[in-house]
């Protein structure tokens, strides 16, 4: 309920363990965001998500070896990042509305966007990703998901570029560009994709003779590229730390991203849709997965109690491109039985999977879209932390048995 995100003033100063006065202090010196009450424009109430972050904040500098792995966990912000901000329910890259950019933008804009701030392409996707070897066609065997193409043929591509080691900004944004090029390429299954936008390069391999699939494709790109400090952003910036490649850095995002906890969610979603079949299926697929137990997977983000922005625009797009499709009365009808039995809204994962069969491409692809979006954001993090020249090394508490104790 939208009254569980806020705190009276009273219950605020509790959780942080100050006098009122205090609490008005932190709101006048913007420390803290307040609010009228409806009905009542006397009274002011905080958002509790506020409330908890300047208390964490206050227990990091109190305590850190307490606070610190609060903070590993959905906590209190350690990096800082200039590229996407999510607040009150909505996603912005460098201040910008994602879910307008998905409309508006094209994928080589967002990315020079979140690269250099700002949005011109410019002379950065100009050059031509380094060619595989000969042998490399034997190892991308049809077995092989475009993720896992993605993955076994990256680190033969970065050995062939050899200026992916300047790691100076324009020079990384330069060699994004081609990886990004060159991931598109190879997930799509295109070997020498035309000089076209990325978009372009997956329709003409997932959705041949159909060139309106591109802007929903783009769309799906753009929602998919950052998504703040989330676990494969981390890696990347812990890779990039090591003045590794951008090769490198990408290559272990991927390894993040295919996590079932983190980008695998989108493969959980596949088989949740083939386990409804139909829209009259949905809620009884819900069901059973709740009477065993098992959770939902596509519902429910701790960042948008009221609604992942990604997941409803998607689901909006897949409404758009293909109308009264069962793909997508299938999506709409698993969105309202996770609203109605579990009070949930759709997440990224269930719009990546609605809009890839809304548009009929190929199975595995929800997690190439994610992955390949989400490269655009990992390069992002890596001139971010290049331009530091910090390598992230946190200690560890030790927790096991003691020199001379045995």
């Amino acid at each position: 309920m939208a009254e569980d995100r806020f705190l009276t003033a009273q219950d605020a100063a509790a959780e942080l363990e100050i006098s009122l006065a205090t609490l008005y202090a932190y709101a006048s010196r913007g420390m803290l965001r307040s609010e009228s009450v409806p009905g009542d424009p006397r009274a002011r109430r905080y958002p509790r998500e506020d409330v908890l972050r300047l208390k964490e904040k206050k227990e990091l500098r109190k305590d850190p070896e307490k606070a610190a792995p609060k903070a590993l966990s959905w906590g209190a912000p350690v990096l800082e990042s200039a590229i996407t901000l999510v607040q009150d329910g909505r996603l912005y890259y460098r201040g910008r509305d994602a879910v307008a950019l998905a409309r508006s933008a094209s994928v080589e804009e967002v990315a020079a966007l979140i690269w250099t701030g700002e949005p011109s392409a410019g002379e950065i996707f100009e050059s031509e990703p380094p060619a595989l070897p000969p042998l490399a066609g034997a190892i991308l065997g049809a077995d092989l998901t475009p993720v896992e193409r993605c993955q076994v043929a990256l680190p033969l591509a970065g050995a062939a570029d050899l200026a992916a080691w300047d790691l100076r900004p324009a020079a990384v944004a330069a060699t994004g560009a081609r990886i990004l090029r060159f991931l598109a390429g190879i997930a799509a299954e295109v070997p020498a994709p035309p000089p076209a936008g990325i978009a372009n390069i997956l329709q003409a391999g997932w959705a041949p003779g159909r060139p309106e699939a591109a802007g929903p494709i783009a769309s799906a790109l753009i929602l998919s590229a950052d998504h703040e400090l989330n676990v494969s952003a981390f890696t990347a910036r812990c890779v990039a730390s090591a003045a590794a490649s951008p090769y490198d850095v990408v290559s272990a995002g991927l390894a993040a991203l295919k996590g079932a906890r983190h980008g695998g969610h989108t493969e959980r979603v596949e088989s949740l849709f083939r386990e409804a079949g139909s829209a009259a299926g949905a809620r009884r697929a819900l069901a059973d997965r709740l009477r065993r137990g098992e959770d939902i997977p596509g519902c429910g983000h701790p960042l948008y109690p009221d609604g992942d922005p990604r997941g409803a625009a998607l689901l909006d797009i897949a409404a758009e491109v293909a109308p009264g499709s069962p793909a997508v009365e299938c999506a709409l009808a698993l969105a309202e039985a996770g609203r109605e039995l579990i009070r949930e809204h759709p997440t990224i994962d269930l719009g990546l999977v609605a809009l890839a069969r809304a548009l009929n491409l190929p199975e595995r692809t929800p997690l190439a879209l994610f992955a390949l979006g989400r490269t655009i954001g990992w390069i992002g993090h890596a001139i971010e932390q290049y331009a530091l020249g910090k390598l992230i090394r946190p200690r560890a508490a030790y927790v096991g048995e003691m020199p001379g104790s045995s």
